[in-house]
């Protein structure tokens, strides 16, 4: 057998190991009846198991679970029978092709994802059970759901929104990894900036206050009238005393103090970077944000070495998509917060479907020569790509030199 299966498996294996597997693809199967098997780490039966599914071309799924002591001979045949293996990882991704005759593999990325895997500081997942639905924090029976139209009287989702359900819930599961960063006693102060029908804002506050018995303070902010009133209206039936909505500027909103959690799900454009400059003047202990759109960049990008990508519109999108979320992260991380770029949902429910998370630092020193570094990365990368356009450098962010 080729080294290159081979190796492919050991990876898997480490990324199991460190509970660091997304799941691994593999695709362009040697058998026709076959269109592809997708390899995820499940919990069955007290111990902890890579599950490969392999989806048939006549629409059925077949399960096979294999430990992970004894999974690398398993894995490396499976991946010599496919022309293709994708493993995605929170440690990075790694591809192996096969040669259109079969005899020769290329493995893309090993070296550098294993450095990362072996890192102490590889970012850990939980791992699932088989049935998922005993995993999640919300069961569909919370009265906030079926005032909100996501499920019915009897506690089932509706089907055109089960995608926004396993989005609230793996949400609440991103908070809940946070809670460390959170206060464990006294009130929590918590602003869902931009929250628009507000899904995010009820299900945070049932969760702190229903789940965790936590004494909460919440404040939605939306600039639609229609939609604050409707939300003040659903939390006085639902009774949440102690959540409310305003119709304003995110960027004129006034805390009136110390914030703890900041959320906002899919803020359009520039309302991204006004959410997460508000979250940082009140210095946030925890900020997750999810933009939406980014236009702001894509029409102001000035940057030559870059004009092979830039020239083209499809490729310029995507690459101020990333740049545009990489430089708010550079901004918070000078602002003294530990960030992470996180998937909040499959993409094939939503492209937009990147978490940004901040976890301020209580031992941050702006002065420190790491915060320093820090702050000079981002003003120079912000100024590499817009050319130094003023307007753009308002927008990503004001405040950066405060």
């Amino acid at each position: 057998m080729n080294r290159e299966p081979i190796r492919m498996a050991e990876l898997i294996l480490l990324a199991a190991r460190r509970r660091a597997l997304k799941k691994a693809i593999f695709s362009k199967p040697d058998q026709r009846e076959q269109l592809k098997t997708v390899v995820t780490l499940r919990a069955v039966g007290g111990r902890e198991v890579l599950q490969a599914e392999c989806f048939t071309a006549d629409n059925k799924a077949i399960h096979k679970n294999l430990t992970v002591e004894e999974a690398t001979d398993a894995l490396a045949l499976l991946a010599s029978s496919h022309g293709q293996v994708n493993l995605l990882t929170t440690a990075g991704d790694c591809e192996l092709r096969r040669s259109k005759n079969g005899e020769r593999f290329t493995l893309l990325g090993d070296e550098k994802l294993e450095r990362r895997l072996r890192a102490d500081a590889v970012e850990a997942l939980s791992v699932e059970g088989n049935d998922r639905g005993k995993q999640r924090i919300l069961s569909g029976n919370e009265p906030f759901l079926r005032h909100l139209g996501v499920s019915d009287q009897n506690g089932r989702i509706h089907d055109k929104k089960q995608a926004k359900f396993r989005q609230i819930n793996r949400f609440l599961e991103m908070i809940r990894d946070c809670l460390p960063s959170l206060p464990a006693e006294g009130v929590l102060r918590i602003c869902d900036l931009c929250c628009g029908k507000s899904y995010l804002s009820f299900a945070a506050y049932h969760y702190f206050v229903n789940v965790l018995g936590r004494e909460v303070r919440m404040t939605g902010v939306d600039l639609k009238p229609d939609v604050v009133e409707h939300c003040n209206t659903v939390a006085k039936e639902l009774g949440f005393l102690g959540l409310e909505f305003l119709c304003g500027d995110v960027s004129q909103y006034d805390a009136g103090g110390r914030v703890h959690l900041v959320i906002s799900l899919h803020a359009c454009d520039i309302a991204t970077d006004l959410v997460l400059e508000r979250a940082v003047r009140w210095g946030a202990d925890v900020i997750l944000s999810t933009p939406c759109c980014h236009h702001e960049l894509n029409h102001k990008i000035n940057c030559a070495p870059l004009r092979l990508v830039t020239d083209h519109s499809m490729l310029r999108q995507k690459l101020c998509d990333a740049v545009t979320d990489a430089l708010r992260l550079k901004f918070l991380e000078s602002r003294g917060y530990a960030v992470s770029a996180l998937e909040l949902i499959d993409p094939d429910e939503t492209p937009k479907n990147i978490m940004l998370r901040g976890l301020r630092r209580p031992d941050f020193d702006p002065d420190s020569p790491a915060a320093r570094r820090a702050l000079e990365e981002y003003l120079s990368a912000r100024e590499f790509f817009t050319g130094g356009t003023s307007d753009v450098q308002e927008i990503l962010h004001p405040s950066v030199r405060g």
